[in-house]
């Protein structure tokens, strides 16, 4: 038994260096909550389809964005976007501002081509 687990211990120890060397994160990952974040929205978008259906599909979506965009790149976008349902003067700087009017149509276009790749279709209105 003992000879077993010193065995087993030892074989173990070149695959757990070659993980560690190999398995970086890529450069443009996003951090774990920011994709938590953007799966629960997305399942929230679509209610009466199935959890788990939608965990898949909105992962694969983000994954898709995350291959189009880098990470801070994304925050803008995205954040832009949000910011549109601002009421009043603050949320008018951002419905006047060509620039970040253009950053919502390329997010917006960028969510319509992940979405319909991963098979997402269009949010339920609420």
């Amino acid at each position: 038994m003992k000879n077993t687990l010193r065995l087993l211990f030892l074989l173990g120890l070149p695959l757990a260096a070659h993980g560690a060397s190999h398995g970086a994160a890529p450069a443009n990952d996003f951090p774990t909550v920011d994709r938590v974040l953007y799966v629960q929205e997305c399942i929230a978008a679509h209610p009466g389809t199935s959890t788990f259906e939608m965990t898949h599909k909105c992962s694969c979506a983000l994954d898709a964005l995350a291959k189009e965009v880098k990470y801070a790149e994304y925050v803008d976008l995205s954040t832009a976007s949000k910011a549109t349902t601002i009421g009043g003067e603050r949320g008018s700087y951002i419905r006047d501002s060509e620039k970040l009017q253009a950053d919502i149509k390329r997010y917006r276009a960028l969510q319509a081509k992940v979405n319909k790749g991963c098979f997402i279709g269009p949010p339920d209105g609420r």
